[in-house]
């Protein structure tokens, strides 16, 4: 059970590879798996390493709030501004939200929520630092799926420099209900300690959304300014993660076994 999370992130690696290969119906085909792999790798290596109640208290979280806050701001335009989803290209939908997007909330924050508990020791600013991640992640995320029609935006407020078809709003949106769902996290995680379980694949996982989404999108895709831009947010929290990895990879002794003469 504990190489599943590895391999359902070996084959979301995968299938991303091929998304700036396809277009049209077989991108909107990849678009979907992807982000179903993400929810598997998420919730496969929360129940290895919490529980099923952690894994299920999980979901329902983080898609629940997801759902509950995509259907408010596609129908009043709080708390992010201004928008609405294609028709009938991510599967079915629920008060035209697609029930994808509130998968991808779990698929996508549990990593950065995850990596945020490696940075911070007190509870509060790991709720922050998860709320951070989740901006950095949309910065990647929105416009590289407006630029494939998924979603549109009709807000008239500015956005930021190169990217001002997608409002300022936006982020703010994603900041406010991403602290909300990591705070709960923080709360279900309490009453479900983790068993030791290696943190390896959230933290790839991680690593590919922030390193990986900068090259597709700078040399693949022709985003330069999402590539930019989501590669500082996520760095926030990648830039320390890198530095407290190579400092721990410093302070593991050599296997004298592998000491030799050349």
């Amino acid at each position: 059970m504990r190489a599943v999370p590895a391999l359902a992130a070996i084959a979301w690696i995968a299938v991303q590879i091929g998304y700036p290969l396809t277009a049209g119906g077989a991108r909107d085909a990849v678009t979907i798996v992807v982000v179903l792999l993400a929810v598997a790798t998420a919730l496969t290596h929360a129940l290895v390493d919490r529980g099923a109640r952690f894994a299920a208290g999980f979901l329902l979280i983080v898609s629940g709030l997801g759902l509950v806050a995509e259907m408010v701001g596609t129908a009043t335009g709080f708390p992010f501004g201004c928008y609405h989803y294609a028709v009938d290209r991510l599967g079915p939908a629920v008060a035209g939200v697609p029930v994808l997007i509130p998968l991808a909330w779990t698929g996508g924050l549990y990593p950065v929520w995850v990596v945020a508990g490696w940075l911070a020791r007190r509870a509060p600013a790991r709720v922050v630092l998860t709320a951070v991640g989740a901006v950095g992640w949309d910065l990647y995320l929105d416009p590289q799926m407006v630029a494939d029609g998924q979603w549109s935006w009709c807000s008239n407020r500015p956005g930021l420099p190169g990217l001002s078809h997608i409002p300022w709003t936006n982020y703010v949106g994603w900041f406010v209900v991403a602290l909300v769902m990591a705070a709960l996290m923080g709360l279900l995680a309490r009453a479900h300690p983790a068993r030791g379980v290696s943190g390896a694949v959230p933290l790839v996982v991680f690593g590919w959304t922030w390193l990986g989404s900068a090259l597709a999108h700078a040399v693949f895709l022709g985003l330069p300014a999402s590539a930019a831009y989501g590669f500082a947010g996520l760095g926030v929290l990648g830039i320390p993660l890198a530095a407290q990895l190579g400092r721990r990879a410093r302070r593991v002794p050599l296997d004298p076994a592998c000491h030799g003469t050349m």
